[in-house]
């Protein structure tokens, strides 16, 4: 465990028994120690697609909106 794993806080959340007994099943075999560790792994993943997603739908960082807007400038067509 890290350092900062180690200040972090942690609540708990109920599932329904039977999801439980799916999650022990499907990781079997891939070296996580509790359905607790899983779960977190998971959500991370859906999260962080999520979030990526949202990222990709952004037209324009900021940067280049300013680029844009003193194009136009530029150009004549905002002042």
């Amino acid at each position: 465990m890290s350092e900062e794993d180690k200040d972090v806080k942690y609540t708990t959340v109920s599932i329904p028994k039977p999801l439980a007994d799916k999650i022990k099943e499907r990781m079997k075999g891939t070296g996580f120690s509790s359905v607790s560790s899983y779960v977190t792994y998971v959500l991370r993943q859906v999260i962080s697609s999520i979030e990526e997603d949202e990222r990709k739908k952004q037209a324009f960082t900021k940067e280049e909106e300013e680029k844009v807007k003193q194009r136009l400038r530029d150009l004549g067509y905002i002042d």
